[in-house]
């Protein structure tokens, strides 16, 4: 698959694009990624990508000219995605689909206070935002989509069954907790039911801890699902949750000692 980013810091990109699971698929061609700097296609010898907005106002925008130019000159595979704060939100589902484009695709990274319009209206073929924060560029979310669809690429993960069992499956659900050696650790004990060799028993563990721990901490994953079907409701009836961390502190303030409890379990109604 080719992916085209186009960015003023193709290095940082490339960079970590470099390493791990997306630096084999490149060094196996599976992953053809090419980051072309936006700076290159521009007249002045400061190699300005940037200007003040019309109507005034803070910051600067990035000009539509060295974008459109690099784009030109690419000629990169389709859709070209500008990746902003306001754009669709980026989830599983989108790089499944994504993953499953022959020609690949391309990404668009914006910088300082955003983009000329003209850019969004007559170049790019949508926009992706990989959350509801601000960041100083685009880069780091290009990375965050090439890894997410990278790794479903055919050949790049080395168990194929890995992207089947893990959050945001086929099944739509928080992955089951994973324990590994030593059994025991600081006296706390994996579960029996992982080293009882009960391959059946073990899955419905791990169904009934999925469906816990997505209904726990991601409970808007289950909206919409209806009622559970009869096997999970009595997989859920013979299995007791495992524990979680309570949620996620206010403030600094309210982080918890070492010594005061932090866990709680949830029970399914």
């Amino acid at each position: 698959m080719r992916v085209d980013v186009f960015t003023i810091f193709p290095h940082l990109v490339d960079a970590f694009c470099s390493e791990a699971l997306l630096g084999r698929a490149r060094a196996e061609n599976r992953l053809d990624l090419r980051c072309h700097d936006l700076r290159e296609h521009t007249d002045d010898v400061h190699r300005t990508v940037d200007d003040s907005p019309f109507g005034g106002g803070a910051g600067m925008v990035m000009k539509a000219d060295p974008i459109f130019r690099s784009v030109e000159a690419a000629a990169p595979p389709r859709p070209l995605l500008l990746l902003a704060p306001g754009g669709t939100p980026f989830d599983q589902a989108t790089a499944r689909r994504l993953a499953a484009l022959s020609e690949g695709f391309s990404l668009l990274c914006g910088r300082y206070e955003g983009i000329d319009h003209r850019v969004r209206e007559h170049l790019v073929d949508g926009e992706l935002s990989i959350g509801d924060y601000v960041l100083g560029g685009g880069e780091v979310a290009a990375c965050v989509v090439i890894e997410a669809v990278g790794r479903l690429l055919p050949g790049v993960m080395g168990n194929a069954e890995s992207a089947e069992e893990e959050s945001f499956g086929p099944d739509g659900l928080l992955e089951y907790p994973q324990f590994t050696r030593p059994a025991e650790y600081r006296s706390w004990a994996v579960p029996d039911v992982l080293r009882s060799g009960d391959h059946a028993r073990i899955a419905r563990w791990r169904r009934a801890q999925a469906l816990y721990r997505t209904a726990r901490q991601r409970s808007d994953l289950l909206d919409g699902r209806g009622l559970l079907a009869p096997a999970d409701l009595a997989t859920l009836a013979e299995t007791a949750p495992v524990a979680y961390p309570c949620s996620f502190p206010a403030s600094p303030t309210d982080h918890p000692g070492p010594d005061t409890p932090t866990r709680q379990e949830f029970h399914a109604p």
